[in-house]
């Protein structure tokens, strides 16, 4: 058989396997796995994202708690001083009670700030617990369906591996060379292959040049389209 026929009915197994593919990703159960796969791995990072801002979070709390502490020592220790070395002048009070003032106003932003915190930590342990909660559930559901598709999938397997080497036989008595040129126009072109119809691709359906026209009239078996690439059987 002319190699342009043979590559034809490879054409015709080799469009079979791409088709039963193209099923088996298609799958229902496939498409749903890999929903609930990508949400766990959303919840995933949602929770790292959680941890990592409750770490920051608990070290700047620390930070905050013992610069409190050292302020309030700072009071105490201006206040104690202050009474036990009243200033005599006037202006020298105000200025060491301003400073005790100044440092109290500095406590009250910190703990404010503080207790922001402690909500804002509160409020991610909460999510974090919900976040927890729906990426079980996912997990439930993942593995609930992921034994329906495994057994599907074994069957589904069987008759892959059967097309294979149905194609790979077509394959057997076709030039490398021819291949590998299908192979390139596949690339773009989902079928490489197809017949004249008239004076048009088959693929494309544009009108054929009068030389590639000529070529066929004059009993040449193939042509290739200028538009699209594809092979052109003439029979």
């Amino acid at each position: 058989m002319e190699q342009y026929e043979l590559l034809w009915q490879y054409q015709q197994v080799d469009m079979e396997l791409d088709r039963y593919e193209r099923e088996m990703r298609g799958n229902s159960n496939r498409k749903e796995l890999l929903k609930h796969r990508d949400f766990l791995l959303e919840q995933q990072n949602v929770l790292k994202k959680i941890e990592a801002d409750v770490e920051m979070m608990g070290d700047r709390m620390d930070a905050l708690a013992d610069e409190i502490a050292r302020l309030n020592n700072s009071v105490n220790e201006a206040a104690a001083n202050f009474e036990a070395n009243r200033p005599e002048d006037i202006e020298e009070a105000k200025k060491q009670i301003a400073a005790i003032q100044k440092l109290l106003g500095t406590i009250s932003r910190y703990e404010s700030e503080l207790a922001k915190m402690r909500k804002d930590s509160e409020a991610r342990d909460r999510q974090q617990r919900e976040v927890r909660v729906r990426a079980a559930k996912a997990r439930a559901e993942f593995d609930r369906i992921k034994l329906i598709y495994d057994e599907e999938y074994k069957v589904a397997v069987v008759k892959l591996e059967e097309l294979k080497k149905k194609v790979a036989k077509e394959a057997e008595g076709i030039e490398p060379a021819l291949l590998e040129k299908y192979m390139a126009i596949k690339r773009h072109c989902a079928q490489p292959i197809t017949r004249i119809h008239g004076d048009r691709c088959g693929g494309c359906n544009m009108q054929l040049p009068a030389a590639d026209m000529n070529k066929i009239r004059t009993g040449a078996p193939f042509v290739e389209c200028e538009n699209c690439g594809r092979i052109i059987l003439a029979k």
